[in-house]
């Protein structure tokens, strides 16, 4: 009965495409850096960055969104939980978010309901390039670093992307989700849960 069980969950895991295995960023930064991919003149943007903007694809250019005035022109300050990203469409190659996406909310009511972290992957979406790639890396389940912190709020599994923000099945299209993505490469280094996402063709707007 158990080794039915454990087949049946293997099944599932491979249904939704998940990779949860044990995964090196440094990998993925070297394939799919812009030298890599021949992008001559690429743009990359930090999310929650900081004074320092990572850059580990090593972009051209590389910008970063802080709640803070670090006073750097290349640093724009807004608070991504209630405004969007403030730069235009099909801007960037990449888009990276390290120990990020766990302090946005799920759902707050300003004054109606909304859902925070949905439009963000709605804003990440429009503001990636065609096939522009998005890196998430944080806390997630069942690790304790994701629940001790009393700012994480948005609790990340090996499922949420690919189930809700993927291009094939989309459940967070009922939450208002506009995109979709291909899952590239999904695993876990030590409690973080790394996950790279491409924004598919079809759904540029």
């Amino acid at each position: 009965m158990r080794a039915l069980k454990k087949i049946k969950s293997s099944l599932k895991l491979l249904k939704y495409g998940i990779q949860g295995g044990k995964l090196k960023p440094e990998h993925l930064y070297e394939s799919y850096n812009s030298n890599t991919l021949n992008l001559y003149d690429s743009a990359s943007l930090d999310l929650g960055c900081g004074s320092n903007p990572r850059n580990p694809f090593q972009a051209k250019n590389f910008y970063g969104i802080d709640l803070s005035n670090h006073e750097v022109e290349f640093i724009k300050v807004a608070d991504l939980t209630i405004e969007p990203i403030p730069f235009s469409d099909n801007h960037f190659d990449y888009i990276t978010a390290f120990d990020f996406i766990e302090h946005i909310p799920r759902v707050i009511y300003n004054p109606t309901r909304k859902f925070p972290f949905v439009i963000l992957m709605n804003e990440i979406h429009r503001c990636l390039k065609p096939n522009g790639y998005f890196l998430s890396h944080t806390p997630a389940y069942p690790h304790s670093p994701l629940f001790r912190d009393p700012t994480h709020v948005n609790y990340i599994t090996e499922e949420t992307f690919s189930i809700y923000f993927d291009n094939i099945n989309q459940h967070a299209q009922i939450y208002g989700f506009s995109g979709s993505f291909k899952v590239i490469k999904q695993g876990w280094n030590g409690f973080s849960l790394v996950t790279l996402l491409q924004k598919t063709v079809e759904d540029n707007t």
